[in-house]
């Protein structure tokens, strides 16, 4: 099955008279090139994507999104979501197409008593922590405040409760969704179950979620968290250590290695800014006591440069990695799972990680397993819930001109770890790297059953501008 890409110059979108009766049906904003609000509405996290289309929609609820949904199919324009505008690859924003954007729809209902939350698609996860902490309970979110709670839920979620209660995938309870034709229907665990289960890593590729309920749990508001920095000439000892640490770890703790040189970020010391380091950030989500005998051995071994781990505010450390990671920087990422780190594996990290051309690059390792790992990998369309650990390799700069160092490095370095890979890999992790990447991410016989979804949901491939899955085989 093909499909045509209709190329719509803005001059010629304008003069539609269907365009004018588009935008007097739908509540929300209509802006268009030339529009005061449109370049600012076009840009996205990552400043490398550059793109114009033709109109933005600030959708102000689902009535709104279905007007789009079919305008789009009608027009025959590409079609990009944006929620909160933070995946790598820049899938939030096309050129010469329609931008549903949910920036405006942000609200969130928590109910205590049956601990759980409804939020809409433009929520960002800052907002989402802080309306869930006021009850002291959380689900697993980014670890980047300012990320969209749609786009991670909907490709697997990895966040700092993830090896307790699992991936924010693993805690969505129901989605409302604007489907291909132009309907809406509720996903829960009672009906639709089949998108459910595609919702839930499958990406948007099945539908546009314009309400998402999540299961909530006690969390906080105080959490044993912190970071301990070792020298970067120690990685060999202190990873390897690190490495037999966690193979005992129980599942309160999830811990991230970031490999990179220190920011100059307000809670380390000046002197340390800019040295090659070895962070080992971490989050006990059990109680204060537990947490202090549990990391003990971690706080104990080496002779760290640091130890910044304490009693902290939930919603304080899911910031603590924003200021290293703001908006309008370039972004070019690459990323594997792998199993656990043996000697090979930290031999190529240390052999790379500090060679970035960039001081604001880092390398990062997320300790999955724990809830991950105990749940059916049948049960939702997410893959690989044996991997050890998720590698992302993060070439970040400001300066345009110097893009081709940077994205070498990553790609250099991705193609040393990549042979010591499980294969598989994250789907929120991936840039636009071609469909055998995204078959990668879900495995040649999960990719299949997402292609009968997709085939039910969206046969023509409206929602495409993702990792996407296609309704039939692609050409070879």
């Amino acid at each position: 099955m093909t499909h045509t890409h209709i190329s719509l110059a803005p001059g010629v979108l304008r003069d539609r008279s269907g365009v004018a009766s588009f935008a007097a049906g739908i509540r929300g904003e209509v802006l268009r090139p030339g529009d005061e609000a449109y370049d600012e509405a076009r840009r996205i996290w990552n400043g490398m994507i550059d793109r114009r289309p033709a109109l933005i929609a600030r959708c102000t609820g689902t009535a709104d999104v279905i007007a789009c949904v079919n305008f789009a199919r009608a027009e025959g324009l590409p079609l990009a979501v944006r929620g909160g505008g933070h995946n790598v690859a820049g899938s939030a924003v096309c050129d010469d197409g329609l931008v549903i954007d949910f920036s405006g729809m942000k609200r969130i209902e928590v109910d205590p008593e049956r601990r759980s939350a409804r939020a809409e698609p433009g929520l960002l996860w800052g907002d989402f922590d802080s309306a869930t902490q006021a009850f002291g309970l959380a689900t697993t979110g980014g670890i980047v405040t300012h990320t969209g709670i749609a786009g991670l839920t909907l490709g697997g979620g990895i966040g700092w409760l993830m090896r307790r209660h699992g991936l924010t995938c693993d805690n969505l309870a129901a989605a409302d969704v604007v489907t291909a034709d132009g309907g809406s229907c509720r996903a829960s665990e009672r009906e639709n179950t089949d998108l459910l289960w595609g919702l839930r890593g499958g990406g948007g590729n099945f539908g546009i979620v314009t309400g998402f309920e999540y299961r909530l749990h006690p969390v906080g508001p105080q959490v044993l968290a912190g970071v301990v920095l070792h020298a970067a000439e120690r990685a060999p000892e202190v990873l390897r250590i690190y490495r037999d640490y966690i193979a005992t770890a129980p599942d309160d703790l999830t811990t991230i290695v970031n490999l990179r040189k220190a920011p100059p970020a307000s809670y380390l010391p000046s002197d340390l800014h800019g040295r090659p380091v070895v962070v080992i950030a971490v989050c006990y989500a059990g109680s204060l006591d537990d947490g202090e005998r549990v990391l003990a051995p971690l706080r104990r071994f080496g002779e760290p440069l640091i130890d910044l781990i304490r009693a902290t505010p939930y919603t304080s450390h899911q910031g603590m990695f924003d200021a290293s990671v703001p908006h309008g920087l370039h972004y070019y990422w690459k990323a594997d799972y792998l199993g656990p780190l043996d000697d090979a594996k930290i031999d190529a990290l240390i052999g790379h990680a500090w060679q970035a051309p960039s001081p604001m690059s880092y390398t990062i390792l997320f300790h999955l397993g724990g809830a991950i790992r105990r749940i059916d990998g049948s049960a939702t369309a997410f893959e690989d819930r044996n991997a050890e650990h998720a590698l992302n390799i993060n070439a970040v700069w400001s300066d345009p001109q110097t893009t081709e160092g940077h994205v070498a490095w990553a790609r250099t370095f991705w193609e040393a770890m990549h042979p010591l890979s499980t294969g598989g890999v994250y789907v929120n992790f991936l840039g636009a790297e071609g469909q055998e990447r995204v078959r990668a991410a879900y495995g040649p016989d999960k990719y299949l059953r997402l292609m009968a979804l997709k085939r039910k949901y969206d046969p023509t491939n409206l929602f495409r501008l993702n990792q996407n899955i296609p309704p039939v085989p692609e050409r070879p």
